[in-house]
């Protein structure tokens, strides 16, 4: 299963506060399992069929199609100087 750093945890969080409403996370979902992009986005509920990762409060929601592909992964994130947010995916280790 996909897991968070703390630093990821802290963005995500940030990221759905903004967003607003309780219950709310942020969804990865991937069109195909050989399609090369993820994409992510604030949302306020999981859709059917989604996975629920929760880490420190953050909730990352995963497509089948994502959860598959992340599923031996951790995401990181990092906020650069100007606020834009950048995600990492690594294997587990």
């Amino acid at each position: 299963m996909l897991t968070l750093t703390t630093n990821a945890s802290a963005v995500v969080k940030q990221i759905v506060d903004q967003a607003g409403g309780d219950g709310s996370g942020l969804r990865i979902s991937q069109q195909a399992p050989d399609a090369p992009a993820l994409d992510v986005a604030p949302t306020s509920a999981p859709e059917p069929g989604d996975q629920v990762v929760e880490t420190d409060g953050a909730r990352v929601f995963l497509g089948e199609h994502a959860a598959n592909t992340l599923d031996d992964k951790v995401l990181d994130a990092q906020v650069d100087q100007t606020g834009g947010v950048q995600f990492s995916i690594a294997p587990q280790g």
